[in-house]
């Protein structure tokens, strides 16, 4: 079973200055093979999915009519 979108932080973009804002929510996408290399695919500042580091983000958790304002506007 695929695991829904997500919303994560971003807590460091060391290296990614362009595509990633610190302190920003973002959506991110299942990606079991990311996953495992300690990566996780995250939509970018240019709209597009990227793999970047896993250490660099942490899930947020807000409520659900919240939740869902952001992915509608994602």
């Amino acid at each position: 079973m695929a695991r829904a979108k997500r919303l994560v932080i971003c807590l460091d973009n060391s290296g990614y200055e362009l595509a990633l804002e610190k302190r920003k929510v973002y959506v991110a996408l299942p990606d079991a093979k990311a996953a495992r290399l300690g990566h996780i695919r995250v939509v970018d500042e240019s709209g597009e999915d990227y793999l970047f580091p896993k250490e660099y983000f942490a899930p947020v958790d807000f409520p659900r009519s919240l939740r869902r304002a952001i992915m509608q506007a994602a």
